[in-house]
C-alpha cells in the first residue's frame, strides 16, 4: 500500500527487535527515513546495514530512555541532522514479571515503561507541531487481563492508553493524530497498522485504542 510516507522522518523508540524491526523493514519499504532510539541500539547494526542495502536510511541513536536529559539530547541531534519530525513510535519496554514482593523496584519500572512515552513526546512536540505530524503508542494487552505478577506492566500500559486518549484531544488543534495499538503477541502484520497509522491514509483518526491480536 503506498502510505506516502517517502522521505519522512520516523522516529521509533525499542531495541530493534520483535515488533520494532517488524515495524523498521515495512517503514524502509515506504521510504521513511528512520531513526531508532534506545538503550542497546547498536546491537542491530546488522538490521541498519541490511536495510540501508535497499536504499532507505536507518539512524541509530543510543539513549537511555528514562532519563530526561537523554532524551533531549536525541531529539536535538536529529533535529540537527534533518531539521524536522514527522512522527514518533513509543515502542520501548519489558515486561519485569513483578508482584507485591518486588515493590522497592516499582518506581524504577515505571520509569522504563511508561515515563519515556512522555518524555519522548515532550521533547519531540515542537517538531511534530510544524509538520502535522502524527504520533503512535504502542501497548500491550496486559492491562485488559488477569495475568498476575505483572503490576508494573500492568499499570504502565493502562497509562500509555490513557495519555493516548489526553494527547489526542490536547493536541487535535495542532493537527496532530495521537493512537494507541494495543498487542497481543509479536507478529509483523502489527507493523503495517502502525504504518497506516503514521500516514495521512488515517488522517480521520485519533485518539484510538486499536486492539490487534493477530
Amino acid at each position: 500500500m503506498e502510505l506516502c510516507l517517502q522521505n519522512k522522518v520516523i522516529v521509533i523508540t525499542g531495541n530493534g527487535k520483535g515488533n520494532t524491526e517488524n515495524l523498521i523493514r515495512v517503514l524502509s519499504d515506504e521510504g521513511a527515513i528512520l531513526v531508532i532510539v534506545g538503550r542497546n541500539v547498536y546491537n542491530h547494526l546488522k538490521l541498519k546495514q541490511e536495510i540501508e542495502t535497499s536504499g532507505s536510511k536507518v539512524i541509530l541513536v543510543e539513549a537511555e530512555l528514562g532519563h530526561p536529559a537523554e532524551c533531549e539530547n536525541a531529539v536535538r541531534n536529529i533535529i540537527q541532522k534533518y531539521g524536522c519530525i514527522d512522527g514518533l513510535v513509543n515502542d520501548a519496554g519489558v515486561n519485569e514479571g513483578m508482584g507485591l514482593d518486588l515493590s522497592g523496584i516499582f518506581l524504577q519500572c515505571i520509569q522504563k515503561n511508561l515515563v519515556h512515552y512522555y518524555l519522548m513526546t515532550h521533547f519531540v512536540l515542537p517538531y511534530l507541531k510544524k509538520t502535522k505530524g502524527a504520533i503512535v503508542n504502542v501497548s500491550f494487552i496486559l492491562t485488559e487481563t488477569d495475568q498476575g505478577n505483572s503490576a508494573v506492566y500492568t499499570v504502565s500500559t493502562g497509562g500509555i492508553n490513557a495519555l493516548t486518549r489526553e494527547w489526542a484531544v490536547e493536541l487535535l488543534k495542532y493537527g496532530i493524530r495521537v493512537n494507541s495499538v494495543i498487542v497481543k503477541e509479536c507478529v509483523p502484520e502489527i507493523a503495517n497498522v502502525v504504518a497506516f497509522l503514521l500516514s495521512q491514509k488515517s488522517s480521520h483518526t485519533t485518539g484510538q485504542l486499536i486492539r490487534y491480536s493477530g
